[in-house]
C-alpha cells in the first residue's frame, strides 16, 4: 500500500474575497518563450549553436516578442550563440532578448559583455526564496536571502548605467510556490525600491510555479494576493513561469491570468525540467478556441512540429493537445457519427461559427487536414465508415446502407486492426461496384410507350446481360426504365424483388461527370434486403448497374 502518510498537505491561501473565479480571459498575455533556456537545459542532447539559431528564427516567425536565449555567463555555447545572434543581425528591433543570470558580480559582468550591441534586453536575476530551500540548500535567514536579491539588483543597475541599449530588470523569487506570501512580497518590494521602476519603465516580477505544489486554484490565489499587495502596481509587469509537476501547468496558467498575471513564460509543447514547463501553444490554441486572438502566428502546427522535433530530438506524443497525430481523430463509432453529422450540418447551414461535436476547433485552422478526423478500427461504427467514403472518395452512402457496409469493414478491423481508407474503398468496390456475377449487365434499349393503352406501364426495354457468362436478351415493360428492368429480371429469375430505396448523386463535376446510384432491394419471399451500387456517366445506366449489383448480392 502506498505510504501516503510520508507526505503532508501544502498550505493554502486565506483569500476569502478572491475575485479571479468570476473573471474571464479577455486577451492574450505577453508571451515569453524560454525554449532556448529552460527547454534546452532539459534536453538529453542540448541543441548546438546552429540548431538554436534555427529555433530562434522560428520563434521570431511565430511572433514572440520576448525570447529568453539562455545563461550566457555560465556556458560558452550559450555565450557564443548570443554573439552569433548579434553579429549576424538576427534579432529584430521589436524583439526583446532575455538573459538569465545569478546575483553574482562576475556573472553579471560577463552577461553584460554577452549582450553588447543589443537594443532591448531583459536581464533576469533570481534567487531561491522557499522555506525548504532556505533551510536545506542555502542555510540562510530571510534577511540574508533578501540581501542577495538587493545586491544583484544593484549590480545590474550599475552595469545598466553604461549600457547603450535598453535594460529591463526581471526578478524571480525562485521556488515562489513554496515561499510565504508576505516574504515573497517583502523581497520583491526590496528589489523594487532599489530599481525604482516607473509606469513607463516597468520592472518584471516573475512568480514561478517552480514546483507545482497544490491545486491550480491555490496558485491563482497566490497570484491574486501578490497582485493586490504590490505597491505601485502600474510600474510592474506580473509574470508567471509555470511548471507541470502535477500535470496542471496549463490550468494554473489560465487561472493565474484570471488572477492578474500580465505575462507568461513557457515553452513550445511544454518541454522543460522534470515534467516540463507550461505549454504555450496549448494556452494559445485554448484562447483561439474561445474566439480570442492569441497574438502568435501559429496557423501551421505541422511546420512548428517539424522544426521542434528536429532541433530538440523529442517526439510529439500522439495525444498531445492540438499537436498530436491522433487528437483530431475519432475511433469511437458514436464520436464518428456525431462528427459526420456536425460537419454536414455546418456545410448545409453555411455557418460562419465552428460547431462540430468532439472537435473544439477546425483542424484546418491550424494547418491540419480533415483526413485524419475519422479512422476505422474495431471500435468504429457505421457513421465513421460513411464519413470516410464521403470525405475521401465522394460516395454519399444512403443512411440505410451505413450499417450494411460497416459490418463488412468490422470483420476486417477485428482481424487486422486499423483499416486504411484505401482498404475501405477496395472493399466497397469488391462488394458493390464490381459485383458483376453471375448477372453482368451489358446494355439496354428503352422505348417510351406514352401513348400505350396500358396505363401502368409507359416504358418498354430490351435488356442484354450475361448469366454465368452466357449472353441473354429479354424484353419487359414497366413504370419507367428501372421498374421495367426489375420486372424483366423478376420474370427471368422467377422471383419477386421490390425496390425499397433509390438515390443517386454526382461523383465529379464537369461535362464528363460520373454519377453514383444506390438501390436497396427486398426479396419478398425470404425478407432479405441488401444494397447495390452502380456508377456511370449516364445516370440511368448507373441505376441499372446498381440494380444488378443488388440482385447479385441478394442471391449470394
Amino acid at each position: 500500500m502506498l505510504n501516503y502518510k510520508r507526505y503532508m498537505r501544502n498550505p493554502v491561501v486565506e483569500l476569502e474575497d478572491r475575485q479571479w473565479p468570476s473573471k474571464q480571459i479577455e486577451k492574450a498575455p505577453i508571451w515569453c518563450s524560454v525554449d532556448l533556456r529552460d527547454g534546452n537545459q532539459a534536453l538529453i542532447e542540448p541543441m548546438v549553436v546552429e540548431e538554436k539559431i534555427e529555433f530562434f528564427n522560428m520563434l521570431v516567425k511565430l511572433g514572440f516578442k520576448e525570447i529568453e536565449i539562455g545563461f550566457p555567463s555560465a556556458s560558452q555555447i550559450e555565450y557564443d550563440f548570443l554573439r552569433q545572434l548579434v553579429d549576424r543581425k538576427l534579432i529584430p528591433d521589436d524583439v526583446v532578448v532575455q538573459v538569465l543570470v545569478q546575483c553574482r558580480e562576475h556573472l553579471i559582468k560577463r552577461t553584460f559583455e554577452a549582450i553588447e550591441g543589443i537594443k532591448n534586453v531583459v536581464v533576469h536575476i533570481y534567487n531561491s526564496t522557499s522555506t525548504l530551500q532556505r533551510d536545506v540548500v542555502f542555510n540562510k535567514s530571510k534577511e540574508e536571502i533578501i540581501q542577495i536579491a538587493i545586491e544583484g539588483t544593484k549590480l545590474v543597475k550599475q552595469y545598466a548605467e553604461d549600457f547603450p541599449g535598453n535594460i529591463i530588470l526581471e526578478y524571480s523569487p525562485e521556488s515562489f510556490t513554496g515561499t510565504e506570501l508576505d516574504f515573497a512580497l517583502e523581497i520583491c518590494t526590496a528589489v523594487q525600491d532599489v530599481w525604482q521602476p516607473t509606469k513607463d519603465n516597468k520592472i518584471i516580477f516573475n512568480l514561478p510555479a517552480t514546483v507545482e505544489m497544490n491545486t491550480p486554484n491555490v496558485y491563482a490565489d497566490q497570484i491574486e494576493w501578490m497582485d493586490r499587495h504590490f505597491k505601485d502596481r502600474e510600474s510592474i509587469i506580473l509574470s508567471i513561469h509555470p511548471h507541470n509537476d502535477r500535470g496542471t501547468g496549463v490550468a494554473i496558467s489560465e487561472l493565474a491570468l484570471l488572477a492578474g498575471a500580465d505575462r507568461v513564460e513557457g515553452t513550445l509543447f511544454g518541454n522543460g525540467e522534470r515534467t516540463g514547463n507550461v505549454d504555450i501553444l496549448t494556452l494559445a490554441y485554448n484562447m483561439f478556441s474561445q474566439g480570442i486572438n492569441p497574438e502568435l502566428d501559429v496557423e501551421n502546427i505541422t511546420e512548428i512540429i517539424e522544426v521542434y522535433e528536429r532541433c530538440t530530438k523529442l517526439p510529439i506524443d500522439a495525444r498531445h493537445p492540438y499537436a498530436g497525430k491522433l487528437v483530431f481523430t475519432a475511433f469511437s463509432g458514436s464520436h464518428q457519427d456525431a462528427i459526420n453529422k456536425g460537419v454536414k450540418a455546418m456545410q448545409e447551414r453555411q455557418s460562419k461559427i465552428w460547431q462540430v461535436p468532439y472537435l473544439p476547433i477546425d483542424p484546418m485552422d491550424i494547418g491540419r487536414k480533415y483526413e485524419p478526423i475519422v479512422r476505422i478500427n474495431s471500435q468504429s461504427g457505421k457513421g465513421g465508415v460513411a464519413f470516410i467514403m464521403d470525405t475521401y472518395f465522394g460516395y454519399k452512402l444512403p443512411k440505410g446502407m451505413h450499417k450494411e457496409f460497416a459490418d463488412v469493414i468490422q470483420v476486417i478491423a477485428e482481424k487486422h486492426g486499423e483499416v486504411a481508407p484505401e482498404t475501405i474503398m477496395a472493399e466497397f468496390k469488391s462488394h458493390y461496384i464490381d459485383k458483376k456475377e453471375p448477372l453482368h449487365f451489358k446494355k439496354c434499349m428503352f422505348t417510351d410507350m406514352g401513348d400505350s393503352q396500358e396505363e401502368d406501364f409507359d416504358t418498354s426495354i430490351q435488356l442484354s446481360f450475361t448469366d454465368h457468362g452466357e449472353m441473354k436478351t429479354i424484353t419487359a415493360t414497366g413504370n419507367g426504365p428501372v421498374d421495367a428492368v426489375n420486372n424483366g429480371l423478376d420474370e427471368y429469375l422467377g422471383v419477386k424483388y421490390r425496390i425499397l430505396d433509390y438515390s443517386q448523386h454526382a461523383l465529379t463535376a464537369g461535362s464528363n461527370a460520373k454519377a453514383a446510384a444506390y438501390i436497396q432491394l427486398l426479396d419478398k419471399e425470404t425478407g432479405k434486403t441488401t444494397f447495390g451500387v452502380g456508377e456511370s456517366s449516364n445516370i440511368t445506366r448507373a441505376t441499372i448497374r446498381a440494380l444488378f449489383s443488388a440482385i447479385n448480392r441478394i442471391r449470394e
